[in-house]
């Protein structure tokens, strides 16, 4: 089996390494030449040049989606679905593994393929810190556009990849749960900020305060450092503030981290 993966980063690396070692033929892409030629060195054949990418059985997209402002960009998904359009790729599955929003996988499949490809979104979970646990292979979620993709993504993921799927009711469903997982999971630290600067203002001991919290079976406070970083959570929440006006906890966590960073910035100072 033929499996081009499109976008050799953080995410996409990984998972071509990892189709590569499942024993399929695999293909990566990226317009950058270093990302490229880091591939290589694990014995993938990349290339920046699309047309030294054949036509392949499926298509795993790992590409980055952005900001632009306050708004989402999702630029880089629609550019490489045009490219694959161009392939005629009707009996090929393609995969967004890439965050998007809510409505973007059925848009993308009726206006560039004209409906004439299987197509899922399968959102990536990988997290660097620990690859084996939480790498390529782990518990992850699959919405597709019909029955057919559904089918062709199951087969390929669960039986080909041997990774383990939750089934989602629709694809908007898995679309919205990623940016969800991630817009949670910022909301956490943003309390656990708050928290702290609530503590040390009261003179007590935040990791004792917190760890004293932590013994309850239903309570979980993440650690708060120097504020939420990194390129997924800050841009996920953003994501899903955005898609509706019943956002008022959501803008608030960012304001919240806001004013933790510059609490943390001052108060080093005055150290």
């Amino acid at each position: 089996m033929k499996v081009c993966v499109i976008g050799l980063g953080e995410v996409g690396l990984p998972t071509a390494k990892y189709c590569l070692d499942r024993g399929l033929k695999v293909y990566g892409y990226d317009i950058n030449s270093n990302a490229v030629n880091r591939a290589k060195t694990f014995g993938l054949f990349a290339d920046n040049k699309w047309n030294k990418i054949p036509l392949v059985d499926a298509y795993m997209i790992c590409v980055s989606t952005h900001l632009k402002g306050e708004l989402p960009d999702l630029s880089p998904i629609f550019d490489v679905c045009e490219k694959i359009a161009d392939k005629d790729p009707s009996s090929s599955l393609v995969s967004i593994e890439s965050t998007i929003i809510p409505g973007t996988s059925r848009n993308i499949y009726n206006k560039i393929f004209k409906r004439n490809v299987k197509l899922v979104h399968v959102p990536h979970r990988y997290w660097a810190g620990d690859p084996v646990k939480h790498g390529v292979k782990q518990l992850r979620v699959i919405g597709a556009v019909n029955n057919e993709s559904l089918e062709t993504g199951l087969e390929f993921y669960q039986h080909i990849l041997d990774i383990p799927l939750h089934i989602a009711i629709s694809v908007e469903a898995a679309e919205m749960c990623k940016i969800a997982e991630n817009a949670y999971r910022y909301v956490q630290i943003a309390f656990a900020e708050e928290l702290r600067a609530i503590c040390e203002e009261l003179d007590l001991n935040f990791k004792e305060v917190r760890d004293a919290c932590n013994t309850k079976w239903n309570i979980e406070i993440p650690e708060a450092r120097d504020g939420i970083k990194g390129h997924c959570l800050p841009k996920d929440i953003h994501y899903l503030s955005l898609l509706s006006r019943y956002n008022i906890l959501l803008t608030s966590a960012i304001e919240a981290d806001k004013q933790y960073r510059k609490w943390f910035s001052s108060r080093k100072t005055c150290q």
